[in-house]
């Protein structure tokens, strides 16, 4: 399995960057879903509501990626 070390000497494997890049993915998404809270033009309302579903989606789909690679490697 890939990892990759920090600068302070500990490993990250591949699974943990995609769970922290799900959960950004999941904060942006949120936020830009909260502004439609607040009015906003035709325009933003459009753009903040299909990238802010676009950007959930993606964290999900990335979180269960991320547990799929983790289950199947760690050995049995």
């Amino acid at each position: 399995m890939p990892t990759h070390r920090t600068r302070n000497g500990g490993i990250v494997t591949g699974w943990a960057i995609m769970y922290i890049v799900a959960g950004v993915l999941a904060l942006v998404g949120g936020a830009l879903l909260l502004a439609l809270t607040r009015p906003q033009s035709a325009g933003k309302v459009y753009a903040y509501r299909m990238i802010g579903i676009m950007a959930l989606a993606g964290a999900a789909s990335l979180a269960a990626s991320a547990a799929a690679l983790k289950a199947w490697s760690i050995a049995p």
